[in-house]
């Protein structure tokens, strides 16, 4: 049976939880907390989903990430940042026809743009002062070349097992959705919704 992912206050959570914001950050030794360090997302235990409804069904697909870079500091959580390059060529839904109309040049015209990038802006962190709970990452989609502010709900936390003190490597999740006509990917507007869900569940290891 799979371990559950152990929060950073070593609080357990259930899946549920991680994935909608309940990983959270406690007080460790001030030499783990106070200096900044780079991450990179694993892209072997990074999955970067998305959901749409397709004439009512719902559908979900994957895209792989291109490059990535994070640079966080547990003790000032308000200023991390977060880049993110996704290949769009190589994105994937369960249905072959869905993935061709999904690249075709109404929807992502994928070779136009063979890339979708988000840069962070700012971070809200919850009511609690944690990266957690109502926690936010504010910043910057580009898609079909069109760069439009978004807002996704943000949880961190340790991997299962992992000690207290070990900040090389954790558990990021992200969600939220956003509203593909405001791009300009308003191909099959009869059949696929207009929000598409995405659901990242990223694992970051941290650069020596």
């Amino acid at each position: 049976m799979r371990t559950a992912p152990t929060p950073i206050t070593g609080r357990k959570i259930n899946r549920r939880q991680a994935l909608f914001g309940a990983g959270a950050v406690a007080v460790l030794p001030a030499r783990l907390w106070a200096k900044s360090a780079d991450y990179l997302l694993d892209p072997h235990e990074t999955k970067v989903g998305f959901g749409f409804r397709l004439n009512g069904i719902w559908q979900t697909g994957r895209m792989p990430i291109a490059a990535s870079s994070v640079d966080l500091a547990p003790s000032q959580l308000q200023a991390t940042k977060v880049a993110v390059s996704l290949n769009a060529r190589a994105a994937r839904t369960g249905l072959i026809f869905a993935t061709q109309a999904m690249k075709s040049p109404d929807v992502l015209d994928v070779e136009r743009y063979p890339t979708i990038a988000f840069t962070s802006r700012r971070i809200r962190l919850g009511p609690d002062r944690r990266l957690s709970r109502g926690a936010e990452i504010i910043g910057d989609l580009t898609l079909r070349g069109i760069t439009r502010p978004v807002a996704l709900q943000a949880a961190l936390y340790r991997p299962a097992g992992t000690d207290p003190d070990d900040l090389s490597r954790l558990d990021f999740t992200l969600t939220g959705q956003i509203s593909r006509r405001a791009f300009g990917a308003t191909g099959f507007a009869a059949l696929v919704q207009d929000k598409i869900r995405l659901n990242i569940q990223a694992s970051l290891k941290r650069q020596t």
